[in-house]
């Protein structure tokens, strides 16, 4: 669920006056914010975010400010209304409209074994680790739609492992939990799957793996007997399980510094001791509460281990 960045001018914080050319809406160059018109817009927003945790428990509050803040112009200007006030009253008395928010707010980009290099090193490193335990407990959080959970689950399989896993996949959006479950994808991308699974060290043939069914690509139901999928919210929720690896990838860097904290502290705390944490490309444990209670297991690709 990504919002073309390109079709809201917005990069600077106010409340800017719109002229519409077809259907892309543009900042005007007359009008410039004031700092009257920036503190009324942040109370807006906070207030918005404020009433979306108090009626619905989604909580938003803590989240990168010039981010989300694009994201409910896009609401704004996708209700056909002019101000965030506005947006707000609709979506305290509108589930739905909560819902097309929600959407616009929940960020879910990903593929199968995206970054193929992170899987290659996972394999090669991690692997050995996990060989040791006679049961493997391994979180995906922020799940999305679940494509590399099911590249997990394949990497697992093929390393001979799988009857031992179980893996926890979670996301805060039910819809995308349940794209996630069905574990059917646009048979079109499979090319490109291919590829990346082919780059991480893939050990067989990538198609194996899923049948053609019309325009999509249904992967095999035993890929789902270790694959427990539920709703979770990083921001709310508490742990419910002690974990050998957690997966969460792409998800903090769109959380303030408060909230990274705060989840890096849910993931220290779920993570038995030599648990593994994966995170993006773009994040890092450096400056969070817990920076030395990992060690790098490969620091290119953000895989760390918990030793004390």
């Amino acid at each position: 669920m990504q919002m073309s960045d390109e079709n809201l001018r917005m990069s600077q914080p106010g409340i800017y006056s719109l002229r519409r050319l077809g259907d892309v809406y543009l900042q005007s160059e007359e009008s410039l914010p004031n700092k009257e018109e920036e503190e009324r817009e942040r109370i807006e927003i906070g207030l918005l975010l404020e009433g979306l945790f108090q009626m619905y428990g989604y909580d938003f509050r803590n989240y990168a400010y010039p981010s989300i803040r694009r994201r409910i112009w896009h609401r704004v200007h996708g209700e056909k209304l002019s101000t965030v006030s506005a947006l707000q009253e609709r979506v305290l008395h509108d589930r739905d409209c909560m819902e097309r928010l929600l959407g616009d707010l929940v960020i879910h980009v990903t593929e199968m074994f995206r970054d193929p290099t992170l899987f290659a090193s996972f394999r090669e490193q991690v692997i050995p680790l996990l060989r040791q335990l006679p049961a493997i407990r391994v979180w995906h959080a922020g799940c999305s739609t679940g494509e590399e959970v099911y590249s997990m689950a394949i990497l697992l399989y093929e390393e001979g492992l799988y009857d031992k896993v179980r893996i926890y996949a979670t996301d805060i959006n039910e819809e995308v939990l349940q794209v996630a479950e069905r574990g059917a994808y646009p048979l079109k991308k499979m090319q490109d799957y291919t590829k990346n699974y082919m780059h991480a060290g893939g050990k067989d043939s990538f198609s194996r793996y899923y049948s053609a069914v019309g325009e999509m690509a249904a992967f095999h139901p035993f890929l789902r007997e270790k694959i427990v999928f539920a709703q979770h919210n990083l921001v709310t929720d508490r742990s419910f399980n002690e974990f050998h690896v957690i997966f969460c990838r792409n998800v903090l860097i769109y959380f303030d510094n408060v909230l990274q904290n705060q989840v890096h502290h849910l993931f220290y705390e779920s993570l038995s001791i030599s648990g593994v944490l994966v995170l993006g490309h773009k994040e890092s444990i450096a400056f969070t509460g817990h920076a030395d209670g990992y060690e790098a297991i490969d620091a290119r690709e953000k895989i760390y281990r918990k030793y004390k």
